[in-house]
């Protein structure tokens, strides 16, 4: 369940792009209107309180998946140089509506992860954080020994996501959670 007065990261500044301000961000959404749609967004800086501001326009780079986004008050190199490494939010009660097979990623946290063992399901841990920067990455705790470890989150590895039942199965590859 998510907690309805969270942030959720959708993006990361990156760089500048041009001399007027304009900046370069690392989509790290499904929704590109959250980076094309002018209005209120959030910048965050490392575990500071997000500050409001204004996006005036945005486009998609062609052939990435990074958008080039122009807020109000930025206006040279040097004012966006200032907010490289920034994060774009949302709040997690302005989420978008999903289709019925789709979740938002916050919604695995506290899951239950499971494993297939001798035609069993076993318990062996719960998701207790994502790590999506660079990578999506599943951040789970084990019952056996409260180690963290970092799941890569592609379905080669997390082949069913029951959010209705609390629980994942996960099927990692041989010394993934011996490490």
């Amino acid at each position: 369940m998510i907690n309805k007065n969270e942030w959720l990261i959708v993006g990361l500044i990156t760089s500048c792009h041009g001399i007027n301000g304009q900046l370069k961000v690392k989509s790290l959404s499904d929704f590109e209107e959250r980076f094309l749609k002018p209005g209120l967004r959030w910048l965050q800086k490392e575990n500071e309180l997000p500050s409001k501001i204004e996006l005036i326009s945005g486009f998609k780079n062609p052939g990435k998946e990074t958008f080039i986004l122009r807020f109000k008050g930025i206006s040279t190199r040097n004012h966006a140089e200032k907010l490289k490494n920034y994060k774009i939010l949302v709040k997690t009660n302005n989420l978008p509506k999903l289709n019925k097979q789709e979740f938002h990623l916050l919604e695995l946290i506290n899951l239950q992860v499971k494993i297939l063992e001798n035609e069993e399901l076993k318990i062996i841990g719960k998701i207790i954080g994502l790590e999506n920067e660079k990578n999506n990455l599943l951040v789970i705790e084990l019952l056996k020994d409260h180690k963290k470890v970092l799941v890569p989150f592609v379905n080669e590895i997390v082949p069913l996501i029951d959010i209705k039942n609390n629980f994942i199965i996960v099927k990692p590859p041989k010394g993934l959670f011996e490490l």
